[in-house]
């Protein structure tokens, strides 16, 4: 795989599993943009968390619960988006088999080196 993340090819993407439920793929991105694809199983919990990472979050197909700053729980489907704002805590489930698309501002390193072994 190219070190040059800029165009990624769909054959050259690579999945992980960094927790049960969830694949993770890291696809296009550069210094101060990434792009982040997720699969959820129905069922699905992801742990509370918060990153300095800007993110912008746009549900391709199922149905997942999101909780952000300690505010009511929203619902979120096929074709509607939000923002998490970096720094805040936030936590979602699925509710259906789900793909998710993350875009961060800047990159995230930690998911950078999944692909690059840096």
């Amino acid at each position: 795989m190219s070190e040059d993340m800029s165009f990624v090819k769909a054959a050259d993407v690579q999945s992980f599993t960094p927790e049960p439920g969830m694949i993770r793929q890291v696809l296009a991105h550069h210094e101060k943009l990434m792009l982040i694809r997720h699969f959820f199983e129905k069922g699905w919990v992801g742990a509370k968390h918060a990153h300095p990472h800007e993110q912008l979050v746009y549900v391709v197909k199922g149905k997942i619960k999101v909780e952000i700053a300690g505010k009511v729980p929203f619902e979120v489907s096929d074709g509607e988006s939000f923002v998490v704002d970096g720094g805040v805590d936030h936590q979602a489930w699925a509710l259906e088999e789900s793909e998710v698309l993350d875009v961060f501002t800047p990159v995230r390193e930690d998911y950078r080196e999944l692909v690059t072994g840096v």
